[in-house]
């Protein structure tokens, strides 16, 4: 039987993660929503930080939303971040630090979606409710043979369904953790282990030899090309100028650079232009190629301008503090590249 098979394989197999070694739903919440778009190994060192910085639920809401950032930093999608110090302070003022034990309360929760709420119902509280992840959209759609495509809206619910086929109301947890496992480790986006697989004699896509076609996908969004100057005003008492990110776009409540940003590559006299008219500072052009930054659905083309002597509105900020501060990491690399 399928999930029989998976979970005792997951059982002999699955890899030795901190998170899977407690049913604390503290710690299954921080490890769900910092795997989100994002690879374990990229992951877990956040994880660890977190837990030893934040212990409980109580310590992460006590935090300030710049500590939270800063120590997300290098993560990516910070809205994460965001809500995970919302919700936080939410479970810990608001619900006396005890988090929902079921999957109707949980998803209620900002930033906490119906994968997110499935897990910690399964894993915490034994609740039958199934994951669906990209590994099991993986899974599923390759052992079934299912050609709905998985970014499609209606694609969730269909997938659940099917997996409520499979799911045992004795162990939901270990099944849960052993179909997302298989995926990450077995049934992988390419080069799947096919010829060892236990499951390859009722697969679907092995006996139709569609494996390379599922799961199906949307042709993606088309990617958004950016072009980003940031003015680094180096000031005379070791001083630089920082501004804060606001809005809903990209980096929200993160700090940067002064930034122009413009429709195409443009050059100094540009920059001196936009600045001020009358030119009375230097500037010089730290990279000669623009630094190309990739987001999902944009990419960023960027230059850094050194100017001195010229009067900027922002922060002014000592250099000796600049590492305290929470930024992109494509501003942290130029920091340490710089060398201040």
């Amino acid at each position: 039987m399928f999930s029989n098979k998976l979970i005792a394989w997951y059982l002999e197999n699955q890899r030795d993660l901190p998170w899977r070694k407690t049913k604390n739903p503290y710690y299954i919440w921080l490890s769900e929503i910092m795997l989100q778009q994002t690879r374990i190994e990229q992951g877990l060192p956040y994880y660890l930080k977190f837990t030893t910085r934040y212990p409980t639920v109580h310590d992460l809401a006590k935090a300030s939303e710049e500590e939270v950032l800063k120590l997300w930093q290098g993560l990516g999608y910070y809205s994460r971040a965001r809500n995970l110090h919302y919700t936080a302070k939410y479970i810990a003022n608001e619900l006396n630090g005890e988090f929902p034990q079921n999957f109707e309360e949980l998803v209620k929760l900002k930033g906490v979606g119906d994968y997110t709420a499935s897990a910690i119902a399964s894993f915490c509280f034994g609740e039958v409710q199934p994951v669906v992840d990209g590994n099991v959209y993986r899974v599923l759609s390759r052992y079934v043979g299912i050609n709905t495509p998985i970014n499609e809206s209606a694609s969730l619910k269909k997938f659940k369904a099917i997996a409520h086929n499979f799911i045992p109301e004795d162990n939901p947890a270990d099944f849960n953790q052993a179909i997302m496992e298989y995926g990450a480790t077995v049934c992988t986006p390419k080069n799947p282990n096919c010829n060892t697989c236990m499951l390859s004699s009722a697969c679907y896509a092995f006996t139709h030899n569609e494996v390379s076609s599922l799961p199906v996908k949307i042709k993606k969004q088309k990617i958004k090309k950016r072009y980003f100057n940031y003015i680094v005003c180096l000031l005379e008492d070791q001083k630089v100028i920082l501004e804060k990110r606001t809005g809903k776009g990209i980096w929200e409540n993160l700090y940067q650079f002064p930034l122009i940003e413009t429709n195409k590559l443009v050059e100094e006299q540009h920059i001196l232009e936009t600045i001020d008219q009358h030119h009375n500072f230097s500037i010089t052009l730290f990279n000669e190629d623009p630094i190309i930054h990739k987001l999902s659905h944009q990419h960023l083309f960027t230059k850094f301008w050194i100017v001195t002597n010229a009067s900027l509105e922002g922060e002014k900020v000592p250099i000796s503090e600049l590492y305290s501060y929470p930024v992109p990491i494509l501003i942290q690399n130029f920091i340490e590249a710089f060398k201040f």
